[in-house]
């Protein structure tokens, strides 16, 4: 092909297409050639300082599976030297913290800050799958942005609430009860909550049925109120707000509660309604620090609800 070359003394590559397109033999710019070396450099000289290459035996330190570098570089290293230094930042204010209550916690605005901005991520790693990520409730759990509790919304019980986990529990009384009696009842609690009241026949059904032995004289869940101004509940909702536990609410929901309970052993339609235990002092299996704890406990009670 070299000799049938129609371009003699062209420094082309002898490779032609349609008569006269060739592909010539230039060399680069020597610009290009300098960038070029200067980048190999640059890439001999990264993988002698930095880890890179897959280790022989004997070249790592035992707990890598590539050459570690001259300078001994990691990004976990880097990862592990950040945290200790923001764990220097902290250690001033959990040592101060270890020392307090949530009352002492909440009085001081600066921990109070810092515990609030600390907690918001224990509560969205542990609570907020269920209670959402402000505290608004999922679906079918409760809400602690209001001022509706079943257990009691101060700082003790929040504190009782996560350190020992809750399961409600309400008798299935389907084979208790008749139909009427439960549909009476049913209209009884969405009278309640509606603010109506309920009707004379409604309460006297309620006290007859023993109801209020759970939710109390009044209906509102209360059983006692103690002079430190917490109250003594099961558990049981209050039926005389407008919130409800199990939603959608209204008639066929409290009917529903009602005939099958809460949390009943093979009552295949019972409501389901536990909490876990998050302490991992003594027997329980939790996953919280008592510091923690202390700490999302204000979280909890600064959401708005808090009593």
């Amino acid at each position: 092909m070299a000799e049938n070359n129609p371009f003699p003394g062209e420094n082309n590559t002898g490779h032609f297409w349609d008569g006269n397109l060739r592909e010539l033999n230039n060399p680069p710019p020597r610009w290009w050639m300098i960038a070029f070396w200067v980048s190999v450099a640059w890439w001999v000289l990264y993988a002698i300082l930095y880890p890179m290459w897959p280790a022989l035996p004997g070249m790592s330190d035992g707990k890598e599976d590539f050459t570690p570098g001259i300078l001994g570089w990691s990004s976990i290293k880097e990862y592990e030297q950040g945290m200790a230094q923001v764990q220097a930042v902290r250690a001033q204010y959990d040592e101060q913290i270890a020392g307090m209550s949530p009352d002492q916690i909440i009085a001081d605005p600066g921990l109070l800050q810092y515990t609030l901005a600390s907690s918001k991520v224990l509560f969205g790693d542990y609570c907020a799958g269920c209670h959402g990520s402000g505290g608004q409730g999922n679906p079918g759990y409760p809400v602690l942005a209001d001022d509706d509790w079943l257990y009691g919304g101060s700082l003790g019980k929040i504190t009782e609430s996560i350190t020992n986990g809750r399961k409600g529990a309400m008798t299935a009384h389907a084979a208790i009860l008749t139909d009427d009696e439960i549909d009476g009842l049913s209209q009884f609690v969405v009278e309640l909550a509606d603010g109506g009241g309920g009707s004379e026949a409604g309460w006297a059904l309620y006290n007859e049925k023993g109801c209020n032995a759970c939710h109390g004289v009044k209906g509102d869940g209360v059983l006692a109120e103690l002079p430190n101004g917490e109250v003594v509940t099961v558990g049981a909702a209050n039926l005389t707000d407008s919130i409800w536990r199990f939603r959608p609410g209204g008639y066929e929901s409290a009917k529903h509660t009602i005939k099958y309970g809460v949390n009943q052993p093979g009552v295949d339609e019972t409501r389901d309604a536990v909490m876990p235990a998050f302490s991992n002092v003594g027997q329980l299996e939790g996953k919280l620090t008592p510091q923690q704890i202390k700490m999302l406990t204000v979280y909890v009670h600064q959401l708005g609800g808090g009593q």
